[in-house]
């Protein structure tokens, strides 16, 4: 006969069975759709927030967000004059190691926030880094010893955007695709163990903007998909900025769609399912959707819906059971993806950023609220927030959840909450 003491136990290692937990090993997680795969998460937080497992503040200014992979947490900063990509311990954020990349040129310095602004993307036992002045890095995750290095301006003849560069490189298959603009071709694919060109975009030359492009797969074609910042020598001068669809293999443009871009900043990530493509940005602008079609060989982009509404600014949108959250303008918005229809728009954190894990959103206010949000299109549902101690400047560095961690970043503080059930 189980005694009172036994039958508790045996309950509390079935619920403990129940949680997962994974990596975040690059922007916006394993699959770039803000979406963590972590369980058994806590469905409430108490007045003061969750509990705080450790903060540092020896990262550097910047607003890279992070990577967690393989019990270490990737991110980039300037710290002490320099830019520095630095690896920190999961377990109490001690620093492993923290490298200069060869390829800068000048510590990254901007009036609206100093540092990095692209999130590192870890691959294996390799590490891949784009400062804010346009020097990409390779290092061994273990050691950071620098493996090869690049510059997106002086070996790509890129263009650097006004707010410097903010992407977060992507890895496909064997390739590593960054987009420096310009006159050689606004996106390149590179080998990401060497750093030698694949191929570059010689019929897309548009200027980079403040975009990290997603790989998905349509019509049975691979596409990278991305914001760009306009013109090139390809258009006419004074043409605008739009999303590109270039095929993996070789970087051909297969379509483009300019209703959801704007000439200031294009910055969220888009989102992808079922042949269609949801992008948004601010500025007055607005978020639509685009029907990815092809007939023969030819790709096109026609328009679905557009919501004024959605402008998505920097701190991207996850996709949920056929709905969209993300904030627009100051409020966070509940729609629907395939028909455009608002369920609902709350003030929650205010205008910021944006991520998921079980049955919850992470909001992440560029004013330093964060709050915990059911993931529900019915109504807002708010079950928690807490105030960050903020230091400077707007916080735009994005949440993480892995491995039962909150990863919050206010530009040269990272703080880590455990929020395990």
């Amino acid at each position: 006969m189980l005694t009172r003491f036994t039958l508790t136990l045996c309950l509390l290692l079935a619920f403990s069975s129940l949680a997962t937990s994974a990596d975040w090993p690059q922007w916006r997680g394993v699959k770039r759709d803000g979406m963590s795969a972590d369980t058994g998460l806590l469905k409430e937080w108490p007045a003061e927030g969750p509990k705080v497992a450790w903060s540092v503040g020896n990262i550097g200014e910047g607003y890279a967000s992070i990577a967690v992979a393989g019990g270490r947490v990737y991110t980039q900063g300037n710290v002490d004059g320099k830019g520095m990509i630095s690896c920190l311990s999961e377990k109490d954020g001690s620093v492993v190691w923290a490298v200069a990349s060869p390829a800068e040129d000048r510590e990254y310095r901007h009036g609206r926030g100093n540092g990095g602004r692209g999130t590192p993307t870890v691959d294996g036992d390799l590490v891949y880094v784009i400062g804010g002045g346009g020097d990409l890095t390779c290092l061994k995750t273990d050691s950071g010893e620098v493996v090869w290095s690049k510059h997106l301006i002086k070996d790509f003849g890129g263009g650097r955007p006004g707010w410097g560069y903010s992407e977060s490189p992507l890895v496909d298959g064997e390739s590593l695709i960054v987009t420096p603009g310009g006159s050689h071709g606004s996106v390149v694919a590179l080998n990401k163990k060497t750093g030698e060109t694949i191929w570059a975009s010689a019929d897309v030359t548009d200027k980079a903007h403040y975009c990290s492009a997603v790989v998905v797969e349509s019509h049975g074609v691979r596409q990278i998909i991305t914001f760009t910042g306009g013109s090139g020598n390809k258009r006419k001068p004074g043409d605008p900025p739009r999303i590109i669809g270039l095929a993996a293999d070789s970087g051909e443009l297969l379509w483009s769609y300019e209703k959801s871009a704007n000439r200031t900043a294009n910055v969220s990530t888009p989102l992808f399912a079922n042949d269609r493509v949801f992008s948004a940005s601010a500025y007055g602008t607005g978020g639509g959707l685009a029907r990815i079609s092809k007939d023969g060989n030819v790709f096109s982009a026609e328009s679905v819906y557009f919501e004024q509404k959605m402008q998505n600014h920097h701190g991207g949108m996850v996709l949920i059971d056929g709905y969209i959250y993300g904030t627009g303008s100051n409020s966070l918005i509940c729609m629907n993806f395939e028909t455009g229809e608002i369920a609902w728009q709350a003030r929650a954190a205010g205008k910021g950023s944006i991520a998921y894990a079980d049955g919850h959103l992470y909001c992440y206010g560029e004013k330093n609220i964060v709050a915990l949000v059911e993931a529900n299109p019915k109504e807002y549902v708010e079950k928690g927030r807490f105030t960050v101690d903020k230091k400077n400047f707007p916080t735009w560095a994005h949440p993480v959840v892995a491995n039962g961690k909150l990863y919050l970043r206010d530009m040269s503080t990272l703080t880590c909450y455990s929020v395990l059930e």
